[in-house]
This record gives C-alpha cells, structure tokens and sequence, in this order.
C-alpha cells in the first residue's frame, strides 16, 4: 500500500493518529468463475462446484470471464480512475490447503484500475479517500472447522470465484471514518451491480490496516484484521487494535507486522501468522495467461450502459425537485430507493412529500422487518396515488396512515377501494361541516371566552370538538378556517 496521504484533522486517539486504508474483496455478480466455467452460486455441497482448472488438475488451462472485466471497467468508470489499456496476471504463490494451485492468480505491477477516489459524509463533513487501486483475482478456497471430529475440511467451491480487490490510500484517520468509507463503497458495488454486497455469504469483506503515531512522525508499523464482514465488527476491531498497539507502544514494547483475526465474542483481535511483504510471495507473471487488453471502444460501450452515479442522481434530486441535500442522500442510498422515489414521484408530483414518506413511515417498517425497498408490500404507485388523496383533501393525514397500514398488511392495493371500505373519505360539505361548527361553539361557551381572551390552547381545544363530533371526517383546515371565521 501506497504510504502517501493528505492533510487530516482528525481527533487523536491518547494523543496518536490513527492511520488506517482497507482492502476490500467484492466478489463480481458472474455466474461463472473468472477463469472457469464453473457455477458461483452459493450454498452448494461442499466440492460440487470446483472443475477440473479450479483444481489445478493437469493438462488445464485458465480462459478469463470478459463479464468480470467489464465489472471491473464500470467501478473504475464510476470511480474515476484509469482503466488501463494493458493489465498483467501474475501468479501469487504460497502454499495453504484451500489453495489448489499452491499461487492465486491475482494482479499485481499493472492492475486493471489505477488510481480513483470515493466520496462520502461522516456527520456534516464530505470525506475523499483516495484509491490506489483495483485488481482483478481469483478466490481461494475454504477451510471449515466444525463438524468434522477434531479434523479440518476443504470446501473449494469457492475457488476460482471472481474478486476485485480495492486498495485505498491510508487516508482514514478513526474507526468511524473507516465505516463509512466501507458503507460507501458497499453502496456503491451494488449501485453498479457487479457485487450483490452479501456480507454474510462473504461477497464483501474488509481487511483493515492499521497503525498508529504520534502527530508528524513517520507511520507506524501495520497489522492488518483479515476478513471483517460486517461494519459493526469493523468498528470494534479497529477501535480495540488501537488501543492494543498504543498499549503496546506505552509499554517500551515494539509492534511487529502482522496478520491478525477479530474475535466477536471477545471484542479482541489476535495474531494470526507474521504478515508477509509483497517480494514473500515471488510475484511474476502466468505464463498461462496474455496480457488483458482493453480497447478504448470497449470501454466506452461500458461507460455508455451505465446507470447514473449516486452521487449525479442526488445532485439533480436537489436541482430539479428541490429536495434537501440530506433527503437527496437517503433517496439514492440504493438504486432500489432512487427507482422507488422516482416512480412515486413521476405519479403524484409532490417529490417532497414521497421523500418524507419514504424517509418515514416506508423506512421504519422496511428496517423493523429486515426487508429492502424492492420488496415493500406498498408499491411506488400506490403511495404516490395516497399522497394524491391527502393532497386534494379526500383523506386526512391521520386517515392516510389507516390507509397505509391496509396497504402494509396487503389488504389490498386499491386505496380509493380502502378510503371507501373503511369509511375514510373527509366530510368536504361546507354546509354539514358548519352545522357542526356552530353545535360546538355554542356548547363550549368557556373555551369561546378563553380563545377571545388570547389563549390559544381553547382554540385547539374547539377544533379537537369538531372533530370529535364529526368522527375524524371534517377536513382539519376547513374546520380551523370555519372556526376563526365565526369567532372573529
């Protein structure tokens, strides 16, 4: 990793600076292996899905997957770094039982992407952190440790399956910084589509370096947490490193370069092996594999079948429909919710009033669940279409929230169909809603005395009576409207 970075005026941590760049492995959204045809899909039988080149069988050869480079093409695009025209496969050896070959094929001097930055908010400030670089690598396999006796498994189903690997800058300066880079960049992987972002399945983890200084000096030496996949455990990691190599360094005691392993039920990390440099690994290029070559039409085919990035689509969210920046960020957090707010929008016209909407009530029930937006149970349309009866006064806010719950509930998808079932539609009859409003001013004469006197809790306190009266039908401003007009 690159040790150049930029100016920083992070908070100190018992006066050091933290200085932290990740690597991160996002498994490419292919259905088949980067030099394979092989399946990538996941949960398979343990060693069903590993063929013949997978297992470095004799006599096999590796064929790259075009799919996984022109993945790689669109981050660097989005990213905007350089796709280099020329890249190199180079073998990358050591010797582990889940890798077949005894090397991976990675890249390693002429990466496919060079270079490139991601942009994100920590709090009210934009953060950079700037990339080194992106590669273009096969996984290995995975050893499994339970249910075997004492004894360790090798499942391969994984090998061969295609990773890019993101190199930042040590740019970052907390734990908190760290997270939110990796939130970003997650965001960004499944925006493009060449990642699903599964955390859980390992379709996206982290291996964050680490060291500390004192403010000026020379960084520090690194130990490096394999493998966090999720952003919780992220933050704890980096948090307890931290504080053990400043422990360390307090005590006259050195740090030494290291891999190590994050324990979730201790909150610890621990070594794991000394970390290797690059010339441990005797890098030189597969003599299997020619040069990738990249033709500038190619690339332009790419960068003119992608979607609008995140961060232009929240730029033209404020412009053209006038959203906050920070509503304009929650609606392109995800493709998903930009298409949502987009479709609901383009129906109804009122882009503040889905946002809210989507920001509220969508939000709450969606998290409380553990479902994303694409799966809601209220369709764009339908929202758009219940903010159309709030808006042209055939239902109150608190009635919409009725209607919403029955569209939540899948009662059905009608919301004219549910105002009617359910006897919501706002009395709009002036001459009703006025028989009403004299009933009450002459049966609270107090509270007429109260407001006529200046308090403007007796006011509340008629319009809650009206509406009493009216079972929740009269039409709020109407009802204000009417009762300022006949007290005077």
């Amino acid at each position: 990793m690159s040790t150049a970075t930029t100016a920083h005026t992070a908070a100190l941590v018992r006066g050091y600076e933290v200085v932290i760049g990740l690597e991160t492995h996002a498994q490419l959204s292919t259905r088949s292996k980067i030099f394979s045809g092989a399946s990538t899909a996941f949960g398979a039988e343990p060693n069903t899905q590993a063929c013949a080149v997978d297992l470095a069988l004799p006599g096999t050869l590796p064929v790259m997957n075009r799919a996984a480079v022109e993945r790689a093409i669109r981050f660097g695009l989005a990213v905007g770094a350089k796709v280099a025209p020329l890249s190199i496969f180079a073998r990358k050896n050591y010797f582990y039982p889940d890798l077949p070959k005894g090397y991976q094929i990675s890249q390693y001097e002429i990466p496919v992407v060079q270079g490139g930055r991601v942009e994100f908010r920590l709090g009210e400030v934009r953060k950079t952190v700037h990339l080194t670089r992106a590669h273009l690598e096969e996984d290995a396999g995975k050893s499994l440790h339970e249910d075997y006796h004492g004894q360790s498994g090798i499942d391969l189903n994984r090998a061969g399956t295609p990773l890019l690997e993101i190199v930042t800058e040590p740019d970052m300066r907390s734990a908190a910084e760290a997270v939110e880079y990796a939130r970003a960049l997650h965001a960004l992987v499944m925006w493009l589509d060449i990642c699903d972002g599964n955390m859980q399945e390992g379709s996206f983890r982290c291996d964050a370096n680490v060291s500390v200084r004192k403010p000026g000096a020379p960084f520090g030496t690194r130990r490096e947490i394999k493998n966090l996949n999720s952003f919780r455990f992220m933050q704890q990691a980096i948090e307890f490193e931290v504080n053990w190599q400043i422990d360390r360094i307090e005590d006259g005691l050195p740090i030494e370069q290291a891999t190590v392993l994050f324990n979730p039920d201790t909150g610890e990390t621990r070594a794991m092996r000394t970390k290797e440099d690059a010339h441990d690994y005797r890098y030189f290029p597969d003599p299997d594999l020619p040069p990738l070559v990249i033709a500038p039409e190619w690339v332009e085919r790419v960068r003119a079948a992608m979607p609008e990035l995140p961060g232009a689509m929240a730029e033209r969210f404020q412009r053209d429909d006038g959203l906050p920046a920070d509503d304009a960020a929650m609606m392109t957090q995800s493709l998903a919710t930009a298409r949502y707010y987009e479709a609901a929008r383009d129906a109804c016209g009122a882009p503040k009033l889905v946002a809210n909407w989507v920001m509220g009530e969508i939000s709450k029930r969606l998290n409380a669940e553990g479902r994303t937006i694409d799966a809601s149970p209220v369709p764009a349309v339908a929202l758009a279409r219940l903010i159309g009866r709030i808006q042209d006064g055939t239902i109150s806010n608190n009635a919409a929230r009725q209607v919403f719950d029955a569209l939540w509930a899948g009662e059905s998808t009608d919301v004219d169909a549910l105002i009617e079932a359910k006897g919501l539609k706002q009395m709009n009859d002036t001459g009703a809603l006025e028989k009403i409003v004299d009933e009450v001013i002459a049966a609270n004469t107090k509270s007429v005395e109260e407001y006529r006197a200046g308090k403007e809790k007796a006011f509340n306190a008629l319009v809650g009576q009206v509406m009493k009266a009216s079972r929740g039908k009269a039409n709020p401003a109407q009802v204000n409207e009417l009762l300022k007009l006949r007290l005077g």
